[in-house]
Protein backbone atom coordinates (compact mmCIF):
# COMPACT_ATOMS: atom_id res chain seq x y z
CA UNK A 1 0.00 0.00 0.00
CA UNK A 2 1.42 3.63 -1.09
CA UNK A 3 1.27 6.57 1.49
CA UNK A 4 -1.35 7.91 -0.51
CA UNK A 5 -3.42 5.19 -0.67
CA UNK A 6 -2.87 4.57 3.39
CA UNK A 7 -4.33 7.68 4.11
CA UNK A 8 -6.95 7.46 1.86
CA UNK A 9 -7.81 4.29 3.61
CA UNK A 10 -7.40 6.54 7.15
CA UNK A 11 -9.21 9.39 6.05
CA UNK A 12 -12.57 7.23 5.23
CA UNK A 13 -11.83 4.72 8.88
CA UNK A 14 -11.64 7.96 10.64
CA UNK A 15 -14.65 9.32 9.14
CA UNK A 16 -16.95 6.62 10.16
CA UNK A 17 -15.09 6.46 13.68
CA UNK A 18 -15.93 10.13 14.02
CA UNK A 19 -18.41 11.61 12.06
CA UNK A 20 -19.41 14.82 13.71
CA UNK A 21 -15.34 15.22 14.98
CA UNK A 22 -15.09 18.98 14.67
CA UNK A 23 -12.41 21.91 16.73
CA UNK A 24 -12.34 21.42 20.18
CA UNK A 25 -12.24 24.59 21.38
CA UNK A 26 -15.20 26.44 21.98
CA UNK A 27 -15.81 29.79 19.87
CA UNK A 28 -18.54 31.72 18.24
CA UNK A 29 -16.25 34.51 16.41
CA UNK A 30 -13.38 34.22 14.53
CA UNK A 31 -11.06 36.35 16.85
CA UNK A 32 -12.11 33.82 19.61
CA UNK A 33 -10.80 30.87 18.19
CA UNK A 34 -7.39 33.30 17.15
CA UNK A 35 -7.15 33.65 20.86
CA UNK A 36 -7.90 30.42 22.14
CA UNK A 37 -5.38 28.49 19.85
CA UNK A 38 -2.75 30.83 21.51
CA UNK A 39 -4.09 29.94 25.08
CA UNK A 40 -4.02 26.38 24.02
CA UNK A 41 -0.28 26.18 23.37
CA UNK A 42 1.06 23.13 26.47
CA UNK A 43 -2.66 23.64 27.69
CA UNK A 44 -5.80 21.57 27.26
CA UNK A 45 -8.35 22.43 25.19
CA UNK A 46 -10.30 21.52 27.71
CA UNK A 47 -9.24 24.28 30.20
CA UNK A 48 -8.87 27.07 28.04
CA UNK A 49 -12.46 26.20 26.88
CA UNK A 50 -13.34 27.47 30.88
CA UNK A 51 -10.63 30.07 31.20
CA UNK A 52 -11.66 32.28 28.01
CA UNK A 53 -15.24 32.37 29.79
CA UNK A 54 -13.79 34.71 32.02
CA UNK A 55 -11.51 36.69 29.97
CA UNK A 56 -14.50 37.33 27.38
CA UNK A 57 -17.02 38.31 29.84
CA UNK A 58 -14.33 40.84 31.42
CA UNK A 59 -13.52 42.23 27.26
CA UNK A 60 -15.99 41.09 25.43
CA UNK A 61 -15.14 41.89 21.79
CA UNK A 62 -11.48 42.72 20.08
CA UNK A 63 -11.67 46.78 20.84
CA UNK A 64 -11.58 45.70 24.68
CA UNK A 65 -9.33 43.22 24.74
CA UNK A 66 -6.84 45.54 22.82
CA UNK A 67 -7.26 48.12 25.45
CA UNK A 68 -6.71 45.75 28.49
CA UNK A 69 -3.77 45.89 30.51
CA UNK A 70 -1.39 43.09 29.65
CA UNK A 71 -0.98 42.71 33.40
CA UNK A 72 -4.86 41.93 33.86
CA UNK A 73 -4.88 39.31 30.66
CA UNK A 74 -1.91 37.49 32.06
CA UNK A 75 -3.97 36.87 35.44
CA UNK A 76 -7.11 35.66 33.61
CA UNK A 77 -5.25 33.55 31.96
CA UNK A 78 -2.83 32.45 34.25
CA UNK A 79 -4.15 28.59 34.60
CA UNK A 80 -3.09 28.02 30.66
CA UNK A 81 0.51 28.19 31.62
CA UNK A 82 2.90 30.40 30.09
CA UNK A 83 0.58 33.57 30.96
CA UNK A 84 3.18 36.59 30.35
CA UNK A 85 4.53 35.28 27.06
CA UNK A 86 0.96 34.56 26.02
CA UNK A 87 -1.03 37.60 27.34
CA UNK A 88 1.79 39.86 25.34
CA UNK A 89 0.84 38.08 22.30
CA UNK A 90 -3.37 38.12 22.54
CA UNK A 91 -2.43 42.10 23.37
CA UNK A 92 -0.69 42.70 20.44
CA UNK A 93 -2.81 40.68 18.57
CA UNK A 94 -5.88 42.12 19.29
CA UNK A 95 -4.31 45.80 18.73
CA UNK A 96 -3.52 44.54 15.34
CA UNK A 97 -6.97 43.67 14.82
CA UNK A 98 -8.57 46.73 15.96
CA UNK A 99 -5.96 49.39 14.23
CA UNK A 100 -5.66 47.03 10.82
CA UNK A 101 -8.55 44.82 10.10
CA UNK A 102 -11.55 46.97 11.58
CA UNK A 103 -11.98 44.50 14.67
CA UNK A 104 -12.09 41.35 12.08
CA UNK A 105 -9.12 38.40 11.62
CA UNK A 106 -7.26 38.74 8.30
CA UNK A 107 -8.51 36.33 5.25
CA UNK A 108 -5.90 34.84 3.82
CA UNK A 109 -2.59 32.96 5.05
CA UNK A 110 -0.04 34.90 4.81
CA UNK A 111 -1.81 37.59 6.48
CA UNK A 112 -2.56 35.58 9.12
CA UNK A 113 0.99 34.22 10.15
CA UNK A 114 2.05 38.43 10.87
CA UNK A 115 -0.11 38.26 13.31
CA UNK A 116 2.05 38.38 17.04
CA UNK A 117 1.50 34.92 18.39
CA UNK A 118 0.28 33.28 15.18
CA UNK A 119 2.34 30.11 13.57
CA UNK A 120 1.17 27.72 11.03
CA UNK A 121 -0.74 26.16 12.76
CA UNK A 122 -3.00 28.43 14.26
CA UNK A 123 -3.14 29.85 10.97
CA UNK A 124 -4.38 26.66 9.28
CA UNK A 125 -6.92 26.03 12.00
CA UNK A 126 -8.51 29.52 11.40
CA UNK A 127 -8.38 28.67 7.30
CA UNK A 128 -10.18 25.21 8.17
CA UNK A 129 -12.36 26.00 10.62
CA UNK A 130 -13.39 29.72 9.74
CA UNK A 131 -12.79 30.50 6.28
CA UNK A 132 -13.45 26.80 5.13
CA UNK A 133 -10.23 26.68 3.27
CA UNK A 134 -7.92 23.55 2.52
CA UNK A 135 -5.98 23.28 5.91
CA UNK A 136 -3.41 21.17 7.46
CA UNK A 137 -3.33 21.54 11.47
CA UNK A 138 0.27 19.63 12.86
CA UNK A 139 -0.23 19.90 16.68
CA UNK A 140 1.06 17.05 18.74
CA UNK A 141 -1.40 14.80 17.92
CA UNK A 142 -1.59 15.19 14.15
CA UNK A 143 2.21 14.61 14.37
CA UNK A 144 2.72 11.55 17.27
CA UNK A 145 -0.24 9.71 15.27
CA UNK A 146 0.95 10.67 11.36
CA UNK A 147 4.56 8.83 12.00
CA UNK A 148 2.85 6.45 14.38
CA UNK A 149 0.30 4.90 11.33
CA UNK A 150 3.01 5.46 8.93
CA UNK A 151 2.21 8.53 7.00
CA UNK A 152 5.03 9.93 7.42
CA UNK A 153 8.37 8.22 8.48
CA UNK A 154 10.26 9.70 11.56
CA UNK A 155 9.23 13.59 10.82
CA UNK A 156 8.80 15.76 14.19
CA UNK A 157 9.07 18.95 13.01
CA UNK A 158 5.93 20.27 12.48
CA UNK A 159 5.94 22.18 9.47
CA UNK A 160 8.02 19.16 7.57
CA UNK A 161 5.02 16.88 8.75
CA UNK A 162 2.65 19.61 7.54
CA UNK A 163 4.31 19.72 3.69
CA UNK A 164 4.31 15.75 3.62
CA UNK A 165 0.83 15.27 4.23
CA UNK A 166 0.09 17.59 1.84
CA UNK A 167 1.48 15.16 -0.62
CA UNK A 168 -0.96 12.63 0.27
CA UNK A 169 -4.03 13.59 1.67
CA UNK A 170 -6.54 15.18 -0.36
CA UNK A 171 -7.17 19.33 0.11
CA UNK A 172 -10.84 18.93 1.18
CA UNK A 173 -10.38 16.12 3.79
CA UNK A 174 -7.05 17.88 5.47
CA UNK A 175 -8.97 20.07 8.04
CA UNK A 176 -11.22 17.60 9.72
CA UNK A 177 -8.89 15.17 9.25
CA UNK A 178 -6.86 16.35 11.65
CA UNK A 179 -9.68 17.15 14.00
CA UNK A 180 -10.17 13.30 13.96
CA UNK A 181 -6.47 12.67 14.80
CA UNK A 182 -7.26 14.80 17.84
CA UNK A 183 -10.14 12.52 18.78
CA UNK A 184 -8.47 9.20 17.76
CA UNK A 185 -5.34 10.83 19.99
CA UNK A 186 -7.45 11.70 23.07
CA UNK A 187 -9.81 8.44 23.03
CA UNK A 188 -7.73 5.33 21.86
CA UNK A 189 -3.91 6.47 20.67
CA UNK A 190 -2.71 7.81 23.38
CA UNK A 191 0.76 9.49 24.23
CA UNK A 192 1.17 9.08 27.92
CA UNK A 193 -0.21 5.93 28.10
CA UNK A 194 0.15 2.51 25.70
CA UNK A 195 -2.17 3.29 22.57
CA UNK A 196 -5.16 0.97 22.87
CA UNK A 197 -4.45 -0.99 20.13
CA UNK A 198 -7.03 -3.56 20.22
CA UNK A 199 -9.90 -0.73 20.05
CA UNK A 200 -8.10 0.67 16.88
CA UNK A 201 -10.21 1.09 13.92
CA UNK A 202 -6.85 1.18 12.35
CA UNK A 203 -5.21 -1.99 13.75
CA UNK A 204 -4.59 -3.72 10.96
CA UNK A 205 -3.16 -1.02 8.52
CA UNK A 206 -0.83 1.10 11.36
CA UNK A 207 2.78 0.86 10.82
CA UNK A 208 3.05 0.25 14.82
CA UNK A 209 1.16 -2.82 14.72
CA UNK A 210 2.76 -4.68 11.42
Amino acid sequence: MTKEELALEVIARLKKEYPDAGCTLDYNEAWKLLVSVRLAAQCTDARVNVVVKDLYAKYPDVESLAAADVADIEEIIRPCGLGKSKARDISKCMKVLRDEYDGKIPTDFKSLLKLPGVGRKSANLIMGDVFGEPAIVTDTHCIRLVNRIGLVDGIKDPKKVEMALWEIIPPEEGSDFCHRLVYHGRDVCTARTKPHCDQCCLDDICAHII
